[in-house]
């Protein structure tokens, strides 16, 4: 499917961040998944090291086989990768509580510090064995020098068919002619195809000897700590299999993080509705593409319109979306705008499926593949060319009907196609989209957008002309076409662009609404500001007032009756400003007006006085009227009323066992919903006993379920009653 849909290099783009190879699903609850990836994406850490599979030998160590270094640097490499997560500061989060609960066994732990970085043993371990290696070296070396100074012996020099020393069943050795052996004693190793000898000196047999004693030695040595050390790790074999699945987990995690921050791509959750809405898509296929905004809620779209205009591309787009959020694979949207449907099965019916060998054409291919759509439900599929390989009438008439047939078994539908009639005759139907591709007339090449609730002409005439077609003979197709089509192709481009006039004037009007409803909100702002200025003024001048009155009181006491009268003047024109201040700005309120106090708002229900009964909330309070404003206007929701009909093939009883726990959790949510609308009290959940797992979830998912009054298992524990 990701090559059908031209995905298939941005996933491996994705895959080679993994550190070993795996598929691409992550197994498991794609919801909590998504939550790890959201919580991780905010950190910056190292990415885990490239690592072989670690299967076989964790079986091999349950049979207390003994592993080669190489393999327990691998094991190695998990543990000491966890160990740095667990270091890093990873703050409260998912992630942080998942790693949490991985503790390595402290026996292990000791056993790290004796491979190196590298993979080797390291030194501090065995210093004998450092040794024995560093002798080997310097053997190794002697051997190489001694060949040289050999090579070189100015007696020998007449025999010597080069000075280099070749490597010869994987011994080094000279390249001489026949009767070396007067000057030096060799064994004979090979023969060139010249007929040459390759010898090994006897004083250098000797060297190796010793060598290989050394390397018998380091091997002994080093074949004794691999022992020490897989005897320790096959003593924890639930530890290496509960990490091993671990590091597959969290590397599905951070390819994909380290991914989508390297192309600045988004993760996009599906949601739990059929519902395909995008955003500024860009299919990742395109370079400098035209990105795809699209709302697909109907159960089909059917997309028309100019040829090499993008259809194609967008049911790929479509149904890639869709491919991508399924297995939480990041790419480029509006992430806070998209919408994508999570569907059991993604399915794409575009190549022509025409094979002699099998006897089969274009059109019998086409309906063996929607053959098998009848056998499935809720899958999302993109058809492209519907009508490819037969009459256009006749298919027309007959992919109508099925379409309708897959709408009524919840499939959804991406259809692309040049001909009309399928249009014209799904175009009535409440559950189909109308889509076109639209086409520039003025510089007649298409424009690669497309107008929702319209059919679009096909161009093929502009189409020949645009690839180097002669006029002349576009001309004569035009005439055998026939005028009276020609003028159909017309009045469908004519609504077409009517339609997208339309748009684009209902475009600007909303931009200019929106315009005036961010100029009333910044108005009301004003407004709140305002008056809050003037009680603060208000207050200003009140203290003042209050401050005079002081003063001319502190005036009278000291018998200064001048500075008193002064002074109370002084107060009396300060407090007849602020009344004329407050008589200024009193509001007139009424039954019903929108009002504030402080931090508190409600409606006003009754006004007696000077006091106002407002019901603030349902709590319904006391204020004095100069005490409260008003504010804007709280809007009444509206009231939704859904009518929902009983289910026609509601059971009292449904059968769960054998399915997985996501499965049988779908399931169930669904059954307890037609049970309820159904009118029952009761119904049985019929799960088996088993390992008690599926029934743990199912009673979990019933604890937590919130139409689900009390359950209960019954005698032998294979089923669950429920009730409501």
């Amino acid at each position: 499917m990701f090559d059908k849909l031209d995905l298939a290099n941005h996933v491996n783009s994705l895959t080679s961040l993994f550190a070993r190879e795996k598929e691409i699903a992550v197994e498991g609850d794609y919801k909590i998944h998504y939550a790890f990836l959201s919580d991780l994406a905010k950190y910056d850490f190292s990415s885990a090291p490239k690592v072989k599979n670690i299967d076989v030998e964790i079986i091999k160590l349950s049979k207390a086989g003994v592993l080669k270094i190489d393999s327990l640097y691998e094991i190695f490499k998990i543990i000491k990768y966890f160990i740095y997560l667990k270091k890093y500061a990873f703050k409260e989060g998912k992630i942080k509580s998942w790693l949490e609960e991985i503790v390595a066994p402290s026996e292990i732990v000791t056993e790290l510090d004796k491979i190196d970085n590298e993979g080797k043993i390291n030194s501090s371990v065995n210093p004998e064995l450092f040794s024995i290696e560093r002798t080997i070296k310097e053997k190794k070396k002697q051997i190489q020098t001694r060949l040289i100074q050999i090579a070189n012996n100015q007696k020998l020099a007449t025999y010597m068919v080069d000075k280099q020393v070749h490597v010869i069943n994987n011994e080094e050795a000279l390249l001489v002619r026949g009767g070396f052996n007067h000057i030096i004693k060799a064994n004979i190793v090979g023969r060139s195809a010249s007929g040459f000898f390759y010898t090994v000196p006897f004083e250098i047999n000797k060297l190796k000897n010793e060598l290989e004693h050394l390397l018998n030695t380091q091997s002994e040595m080093i074949y004794a700590v691999e022992k020490e050390i897989s005897l320790v790790l096959s003593k924890f074999i639930l530890f290496l299999k509960f990490i091993n699945r671990a590091f597959d987990r969290f590397d599905h995690y951070q390819a994909r993080v380290f991914f989508a921050k390297s192309k600045d791509l988004e993760f996009v959750l599906p949601s739990d509705s059929q519902d395909i809405v995008l955003k500024s898509f860009i299919h990742p296929a395109l370079h400098n593409p035209k990105s795809i905004s699209l709302d697909f809620r109907k159960s089909v779209i059917l997309i028309t319109g100019v040829n090499a205009g993008g259809k194609t591309m967008l049911l790929k787009s479509i149904l890639s979306a869709a491919l991508m959020a399924k297995y939480l694979i990041p790419f480029k949207c509006n992430k806070e705008e998209t919408i994508v449907g999570r569907f059991k099965e993604i399915d794409a019916i575009i190549d022509d499926p025409q094979n002699v060998s099998n006897d089969i054409s274009t059109f019998a291919g086409r309906i063996s593949a929607f053959r098998e759509l009848f056998k499935k439900r809720e899958i999302l599929v993109g058809v492209d060319e519907i009508e490819l390989g037969t009459d256009s009438e006749e298919a027309a008439a007959l992919f109508k009907v099925v379409i309708e047939a897959l709408i009524e078994k919840e499939c959804k539908i991406v259809i692309t196609t040049h001909h009309k009639r399928l249009a014209a005759l799904l175009a009535s139907n409440k559950k189909v989209e109308l889509l076109a591709a639209i086409y520039d007339e003025e510089k007649r090449v298409p424009t690669y957008g497309f107008l929702q609730g319209s059919i679009g002409k096909s161009y093929a005439f502009e189409t020949a002309i645009r690839y180097g077609i002669p006029l002349d003979i576009v001309n004569q197709a035009k005439e055998v076409y026939g005028i009276e089509k020609e003028r159909l192709n017309d009045l469908i481009e004519r609504s077409s662009q009517l339609e997208l006039e339309l748009e684009l004037k209902k475009d600007k009007i909303n931009s200019e609404l929106e315009a005036l409803c961010n100029d009333r909100k910044k108005i009301a702002i004003q407004k709140e500001e305002l008056k809050k200025a003037l009680e603060d003024e208000k207050s200003r001048l009140n203290k003042e007032y209050f401050d005079a009155i002081k003063e001319a009181k502190n005036a009278i006491k000291t018998m200064d009756s001048k500075e008193a009268h002064r002074v109370l003047n002084k107060a009396n024109e300060l407090y007849k400003k602020v009344q004329e201040d407050k008589t200024a700005q009193k509001e007139d309120f009424k039954i019903g007006d929108s009002v504030k106090y402080s931090n508190t708002s409600g409606v006003i229900e009754k006004i007696k006085d000077d006091y106002a009964i407002v019901n603030c909330g349902g709590i319904k309070m006391t204020f004095l009227l100069s005490k409260l404003t008003k504010s804007v206007e709280i809007k009444k929701k509206k009231t939704i009323k859904l009518d929902v009909d009983k289910p026609q093939r509601a059971s009292v009883s449904i059968e769960l066992h054998g399915l997985r726990v996501e499965d049988a959790l779908n399931k169930l949510d669904i059954f307890i919903n037609d049970s309820i609308l159904a009118g029952f009290d009761e119904v049985y959940i019929f799960h088996g006993v088993g390992s008690g797992i599926l029934s743990r979830a199912i009673r979990e998912f019933l604890k937590e379920h919130p139409s689900v009054k009390s359950y209960e298992s019954d005698k032998n524990g294979a089923a669950t009653i429920a009730r409501f």
